[in-house]
């Protein structure tokens, strides 16, 4: 925790970054909530669900790759202050489903915020080694990932809490104002010369005029490197049962354990503080861990997720249910503090951009697929059935990732973390 209050207090940028994300993401949470509560308590379906999951993960797959061509070309931290602006424009909007219950509103409404969203979180991403040093970087990648989970945690159960008291306008509101205030603290963000530009050769004509054939080189470059490719389907294989547990969450808290829109906040919540507890771990782990330890971390961590996600999905009880949602979230809190840890390490910055845009636009394709089975399922199975399935599927990830690695096929690449404390301008080194 000493590390953590250090990097904020001495890094202005990373500061700011942080404040940021901590409003914005506990905003995300109440506009969660209160879209699903919503849809539920109008429609009872499993169906309406999956459908703005489904509306919301289908943007976010198609603005992948324009998302990663214009982060490696443009400012990022303009990109990042403008997808904040039309989120809350587009917040704001979701005031009017509240009298008007037609479905095809959330929908919309659900797939504009999420085609807007990874201009900024893959944005923060390619940003961070840049505002952090060397030094900084796993602290840095740790913090904001245990944010994101401590939001999730805070975010769920005062939304859940919200609505039920205050109502949905006021859930929708305050995730308006949340955009808001991250788009302030994202334009305070300084570096010196062109910092938030990708460090690259000068486009050609034709790469101007034809950016599909530049996205491709982004592919070809993951390709190449054992290890991104590697992770990249690790995601995927956590989000083959990821996409059903999203809409698993609201099912459980609201029909099987018939607890209404507090319940799906508590569900939610008990896996943010199993995040945050893995992410804990993760910080103390990924500060001594080798290569080699690091890739038999992941065999564990994905062993440990399913199982415990499969026996969360059988419980009466709704209190060792919560247990076990939290155990299996902490197992992905680890994996993912180490994978985004090798990720910052290892991706050149001309590429930064399309990899974590291309990483976020596979886990949402994989998670469309799996909210679609998981919402046609859920017509003709129980929760708890479709729950168990979803748990083991994301359960076989261990198996591939352990054969490629007792194989040879993820090879340690070569680091090409450049720091902020590393960036030049006119020769002269900078802090």
């Amino acid at each position: 925790m000493t590390e953590f209050f250090e990097l904020l207090r001495k890094n202005r940028n990373y500061r700011y970054t942080w404040t940021g994300q901590l409003v914005s993401e506990i905003g995300d949470h109440f506009n969660n909530i209160a879209v699903f509560s919503l849809a539920l308590e109008h429609t009872r379906s499993g169906r309406v669900v999956s459908g703005i999951m489904l509306s919301r993960a289908i943007p976010a797959v198609l603005a992948g790759p324009l998302t990663g061509v214009l982060l490696d070309r443009l400012n990022r931290k303009r990109i990042m202050i403008w997808s904040d602006l039309l989120r809350a424009v587009v917040a704001l909007c979701f005031i009017i489903t509240v009298t008007h219950h037609e479905s095809w509103r959330l929908y919309a409404l659900s797939g504009l915020l999420m085609f807007a969203s990874p201009f900024f979180t893959s944005g923060r991403s390619s940003i961070l080694p840049s505002i952090t040093s060397r030094k900084e970087l796993h602290t840095a990648n740790s913090l904001t990932q245990t944010t994101q989970w401590t939001t999730l945690t805070i975010g769920t159960l005062l939304a859940g809490m919200s609505v039920t008291q205050f109502g949905y306008r006021w859930a929708f509101f305050l995730n308006a104002l949340s955009f808001l205030f991250s788009a302030l603290c994202i334009s305070r963000l300084r570096l010196p010369g062109d910092g938030f530009r990708a460090r690259r050769r000068a486009l050609t004509e034709a790469e101007v005029v034809r950016p599909w054939h530049e996205y491709v080189e982004g592919i070809r470059y993951m390709r190449a490197n054992p290890l991104l490719f590697g992770i990249a389907l690790v995601g995927v294989g956590w989000a083959a049962g990821g996409g059903a547990a999203q809409i698993l969450f609201s099912l459980f808290g609201e029909l099987v354990f018939n607890r209404g829109p507090a319940g799906i906040g508590v569900i939610w919540g008990s896996a943010g503080v199993g995040l945050l507890v893995g992410g804990a771990l993760a910080y103390q782990i990924g500060r001594h861990v080798t290569f080699e330890q690091y890739k038999r971390a992941i065999v564990i961590c994905y062993i440990v997720h399913g199982s415990a996600y499969v026996i969360f999905s059988q419980m009466t009880n709704f209190y060792l249910a919560l247990l076990f949602i939290a155990l299996s979230r902490s197992a992905i809190a680890v994996s993912s503090v180490l994978n985004v840890g090798q990720l910052l390490r290892y991706v050149s910055d001309e590429y930064r951009g399309r990899v974590f845009a291309t990483l976020e636009s596979m886990v949402w394709f994989t998670m469309m697929i799996s909210m679609m089975l998981a919402g046609i399922a859920s017509q003709y199975y129980s929760p708890r059935v479709i729950g168990a399935c979803a748990g083991a599927l994301s359960s076989v990830t261990a198996i591939f990732w352990a054969w490629g690695n007792s194989s040879g096929r993820l090879p340690k690449p070569q680091p090409q973390f450049i720091g902020a404390d590393e960036i030049e301008v006119h020769g002269e080194p900078t802090v």
